[in-house]
Parts: structure tokens; C-alpha cells; sequence
């Protein structure tokens, strides 16, 4: 199996990432919380290189996303596996030597070596960024959505990416009013509360983007996690999403 071995990553990052903890915040030097300079500097770097990945490290970026694109082979691949797998919702420890075996397993042999070749990838290059050495990956498919309402993660930094569908809705820093998170709506939908002014402040993932959120456990970013939010699907509409946390 050929593995992306992570190279090109973490040589685009600056700051070499220090050992981590799930239970604790990501421990980074000089990095200045969000929530101060929101108001005046972006949060998304995006890119269709990976390298793009690495800006997950500057201090005012809470979303990085790679930009790619499949090809006819995986994209046919997507489809077969989510025909044989109307239902499939597994969540598996993997690390960057065994995630292919075990992706197989946990797919039953119904997923081809293009796709757990391509899902195994991504661990290894999240592991690599993060120097891990194991990672809690999730493979569902999904016809309705997850976490309808935004929020924000409570961990260092997680993985997501559709491999099939419409993918995550996100708001940027400067649009949203974190009081109306959660209980702060007072019951209000979300497109009521105030947490946003305009629909079109809502930013949205495309399909096959790999993204890396920021969550509120990464040291310094306590009260500037990524809000986000599952997309609006209808009931004939089928999503293939992959996550990875740290482990």
C-alpha cells in the first residue's frame, strides 16, 4: 500500500508541534488567542495544496482547509460503498501502521483499496501533524444531519471531511455572537437568535475538502472554537463523512 508519509506537511510547519494530550489543551508557544484579534483577521486559510493543513498553527487561523479533488476511480468507489452500506456508522482507534488493515475490517472488505488507502492517508498525515501516535476516527454515512445547530468542539483540533454529499457549514470569527451559542438563544432557532445577521455569512465546506477545525481545547483558543454546524440535508440526500480526534 502506498502511505502518504506526511513529509510535505510538516515541513510547512513552522513551529514543531508539541506531544499532546485529548483531556488537555494543545499546549503551543506564543500562540495569542483568537478571540482578541477576531474581530480584525481571518480564521480560514484554504488551499488545494496539503500543505495548507500546517496553518492550523498560526494563532489567527481556526479553520484550514485542503481543497481537493477526487478522481473518477475514487469517486465511483464512494458511491459503490455507500450503496453497499446504506446504514454504516463505526467509530475505530487507528494509528498510521494499521489503519488500512483496520479500516478493511471495519468495512466488512465492502470499501476498495482506493478508499481505505485514501481514508488511511489522512490519518497518517493527522498523526504527523499532531505527532501522534493514534487517532479516534469515525466513517459514517448519513442522510439527515448530525449536529444541526452551531457550536464549537470541545478538543485541540478535529479532522473532518465529506466524502460524498454536501459537507459542514461554518461561521467566521468577525460574523458570529458567541453569547448566542447554546443556551444563549433562549430557545430561538439559530437563524433567529442573533447568532449571525445574514445567511450569507454562513461559509460552507465543498465535498472532498479536508478541513482541520480548531476546537476550544487548543491552548489559547478557549473561547474561539470554530463554530459550525452539520449541513441541511433532505431525507433522499446521502453524506459519506470521516472524522479524526485525537486519541
Amino acid at each position: 500500500m502506498s502511505m502518504y508519509q506526511g513529509g510535505d506537511v510538516m515541513n510547512a510547519v513552522l513551529t514543531k508541534p508539541l506531544a499532546t494530550n485529548s483531556s488537555q489543551p494543545l499546549n503551543i508557544s506564543s500562540v495569542v488567542s483568537i478571540q482578541d484579534q477576531a474581530n480584525n483577521k481571518p480564521s480560514l486559510s484554504a488551499s488545494d495544496q496539503p500543505t495548507v493543513l500546517a496553518d492550523i498553527y498560526q494563532s489567527d487561523i481556526n479553520i484550514a482547509v485542503w481543497q481537493r479533488q477526487f478522481d473518477e476511480g475514487l469517486t465511483t468507489a464512494i458511491s459503490e460503498f455507500i450503496a453497499l452500506n446504506p446504514n454504516f456508522s463505526k467509530s475505530v482507534s487507528v494509528s498510521p501502521e494499521n489503519a488500512f488493515d483496520k479500516l478493511e475490517f471495519a468495512t466488512d472488505g465492502t470499501a476498495s483499496k482506493a478508499l481505505l488507502e485514501n481514508m488511511a492517508e489522512l490519518v497518517d498525515m493527522f498523526c504527523c501533524l499532531f505527532e501522534l501516535e493514534e487517532v479516534g476516527l469515525r466513517l459514517a454515512v448519513l442522510n439527515k444531519a448530525m449536529c444541526p445547530r452551531f457550536h464549537f468542539d470541545q478538543v485541540p483540533c478535529r479532522l473532518v471531511t465529506t466524502y460524498h454529499g454536501v459537507a459542514t457549514q461554518w461561521l467566521p470569527n468577525d460574523l458570529v455572537d458567541r453569547s448566542k451559542l447554546g443556551r444563549g438563544a433562549n430557545g430561538q432557532p439559530d437563524s433567529e437568535s442573533g447568532l449571525y445577521n445574514h445567511e450569507s455569512d454562513i461559509q460552507q465546506l465543498a465535498s472532498g475538502d479536508v478541513a482541520l477545525l480548531k476546537g476550544v481545547r487548543w491552548s489559547g483558543n478557549e473561547n474561539a472554537g470554530l463554530v459550525h454546524r452539520s449541513p441541511v440535508t433532505s431525507s433522499d440526500e446521502t453524506r459519506l463523512l470521516l472524522t479524526l480526534d485525537f486519541g
